[in-house]
């Protein structure tokens, strides 16, 4: 038997059915589903410590289970002393089995571990089903030990979907378990 995580079993059997039901598709091939999760990490200080890129890459690929990879500035910048092809940051993109676990991870683990957490902002939406997440600290992930960090960083996790719309790409999200803040306060104005 090949193994298939919880969140992936847990769309096809709930959540594709409720969001059917939600937005009255006439097909299961309509409902909006996670196509993958892109993370990336910008490394102000690469241009003068090359060690902090590969510090960098080596917590991203402990974070996902994947090998990330760094990205290359684009062009000149003389204020930040940049060169065009210079490393800056890193970045790595989950699929399939990777992206829901990471995402089983990030929901279960990490994010309730950030200090005060009352849930993510549901502002990060593009206008086209894909959010952005903003998160300040790559220690909230178990993976990380954090005697061994030299510097903190933050990381900008987007979830894109095939979802049209943001009210789709969100109710798809909150389905997968994401704690958007608004979400609480709407049931318990209701009830």
């Amino acid at each position: 038997m090949t193994y298939t995580p919880r969140l992936k079993t847990k769309y096809r059997d709930e959540i594709r059915t409720a969001l059917k039901e939600k937005f009255q598709y006439k097909s299961v091939m309509q409902v909006p589903k996670l196509e993958k999760i892109a993370i990336s990490q910008g490394v102000g200080g690469a241009t003068a410590d090359k060690k902090l890129i590969e510090n960098a890459i080596n917590e991203l690929t402990l974070i996902t289970g994947q090998q990330a990879i760094a990205s290359k500035s684009k062009k000149d910048v003389s204020n930040f002393k940049l060169r065009k092809g210079m490393p800056i940051g890193v970045r790595v993109t989950l699929r399939d089995v990777k992206m829901y676990e990471f995402l089983d991870r990030l929901v279960s683990v990490a994010l309730p571990r950030i200090r005060d957490f009352r849930g993510i902002n549901d502002k990060g939406f593009d206008g086209r089903g894909n959010y952005t997440l903003g998160v300040t600290e790559q220690i909230i992930f178990p993976e990380i030990d954090i005697d061994k960090i030299n510097k903190i960083q933050g990381m900008d996790i987007t979830f894109v979907t095939s979802a049209g719309t943001d009210v789709e790409a969100l109710e798809l999200l909150k389905q997968f378990g994401l704690p958007f803040k608004n979400q609480t306060n709407k049931n318990t104005d209701n009830g």
